[in-house]
């Protein structure tokens, strides 16, 4: 039996209400964050190892490796960090775009009554770590660096909440999701305005027209990938070249791939091309039947299919391999720790999340502008508002957009660190303090295997 707010008794809701169905492509995106951030986890730890080992001048040279094309006199040229922080992390980036897009298209997004909650905590999670963070540095040299408090991390959220099991509910899963897809959009949003150094004007109206390109494709409903990719790396090149950061192209493609379920007929075209080859069979009827397989498939779906892998067991876990090695003896540390640069990160974090998420996604509901979830209740929030300062990979990178000074940088790096640290062990175990009081909580509904690797998977 249950408990009501005033006392009496409640039955237990049906098993069919406990237990939250996810569509198989949100398991199957929850099960690969979950992957990725144990990857992620042991790319950071290598990374920090080998940056406070014997090597650590190995770890620099290696990363400040020059690595390019060069045709003729004309070529794009760069060290392996930045090929890794512009050039890959554009897949990271279009990974969260393509999440975006189909959540706004036919999943939770959709519903304002369902959305409002997460994304007014989103908002609290954005605005109150940055005012925590200006607390400590406003009126320094290190004030620019504000946004480097904005984000959460998905990938390490979805991983420590995978760690709880059936402690914690399917829904809380979905609507942190929803937290960090909106908390990405205003740290994106807030990188490609206010991290963005000298802009070519030329460029920026190429990257315009071809942003246009990507429109009109989606308008007429194209659906093979070949013309999103290569307008898609046009793009890449046009906005590297404009001065805004690279990555602003990978966000693009993804919020402008279509991603909505493709008309009838083109499923029903599945069957009339499979029976013809099932009937006759041949090279070309089973060609046929493939590409009408592709075409009753949402393109955005195929292109995540093909992407997400390599950006979670890849692409993220370069970039921790890339940026997280600091150096952590006790003068650096001492130095960091008496900074207020790397107090304000840390602390902006933790509490700023925690107080922001918690406060909004509190007054949201107090407006009746929104209901949590299925099984949620408010302790779940409170506990993953405090998860949520977990802000690594997007707060790395925002940190070297925002610091040019070798010092300041390696002061926000260790906290974030620290940040991340405190957030995933404070937020873990108030989760589990929780799960343990509120037997509301249903099995987890992700695969019971993770998807096969980037390297393995089927051709898009």
């Amino acid at each position: 039996m249950l408990r009501r707010p005033d006392g009496t008794r409640q039955a237990h809701p049906p098993l069919r209400e406990k237990v939250s169905t996810l569509a198989p492509a949100m398991r199957t995106f929850l099960a690969t964050e979950a992957g990725s951030a144990v990857v992620l986890l042991a790319a950071t730890v290598a990374a920090l190892v080998w940056a406070n080992s014997p090597w650590r001048d190995a770890y620099t040279a290696l990363w400040h490796t020059s690595a390019g094309v060069v045709v003729g006199d004309g070529g794009l040229v760069m060290d392996l960090q930045h090929w890794v922080n512009d050039f890959a992390m554009a897949v990271f980036f279009a990974v969260v775009g393509l999440e975006i897009n189909r959540e706004a298209t036919r999943g939770d997004l959709r519903d304002p009554r369902a959305v409002a909650v997460p994304a007014l905590g989103a908002l609290g999670g954005l605005v109150v770590p940055v005012l925590v963070y200006l607390a400590f540095n406003g009126g320094t040299d290190a004030a620019h660096g504000w946004g480097v408090v904005m984000s959460t991390d998905t990938a390490f959220l979805v991983g420590v909440l995978a760690l709880f099991g059936p402690r914690c509910p399917d829904r809380l899963r979905l609507f942190l999701l929803t937290l960090a897809i909106v908390d990405d959009i205003g740290a994106i949003l807030a990188m490609a305005v206010f991290y963005t150094d000298d802009v070519d004007v030329v460029a920026l109206l190429v990257a315009g027209a071809l942003t246009a390109a990507l429109v009109v494709l989606r308008v007429r409903g194209v659906w093979r990938l070949a013309p999103y990719v290569a307008v898609g790396l046009a793009l890449w090149v046009a906005v590297l070249a404009s001065g805004v950061h690279a990555t602003i192209a990978g966000v693009l493609v993804g919020l402008l791939v279509p991603t909505a379920v493709p008309h009838e007929k083109r499923r029903r075209a599945v069957a009339v091309h499979a029976r013809r080859f099932l009937t006759a069979g041949g090279a070309d009827r089973e060609h046929a039947a493939e590409v009408a397989g592709r075409a009753a498939v949402p393109t955005g779906d195929r292109l995540q299919r093909v992407l997400h892998p390599w950006s979670a067991y890849v692409v993220v876990p370069l970039f921790g391999l890339a940026n997280a090695g600091v150096r952590l003896d006790p003068a650096t540390l001492a130095d960091a720790f008496g900074s207020r640069l790397t107090v304000g990160v840390a602390v902006a974090l933790v509490v700023g999340n925690a107080v922001g998420i918690t406060g909004a996604a509190t007054l949201a509901l107090r407006l009746r502008l929104g209901d949590l979830p299925g099984l949620v209740r408010w302790g779940h929030v409170l506990g993953g508002a405090v998860l949520a300062g977990i802000g690594f990979t997007i707060s790395l990178f925002i940190a070297q957009l925002a610091f040019d000074d070798p010092v300041q940088l390696e002061r926000a790096k260790i906290g974030v660190l620290t940040g991340s640290l405190v957030a995933a062990v404070a937020g873990s175990l108030l989760l589990r303090w929780l799960g343990e009081r509120l037997p509301l909580c249903s099995p987890p509904r992700l695969p019971p295997t993770l998807p096969p690797l980037p390297w393995r998977s089927p051709a898009a």
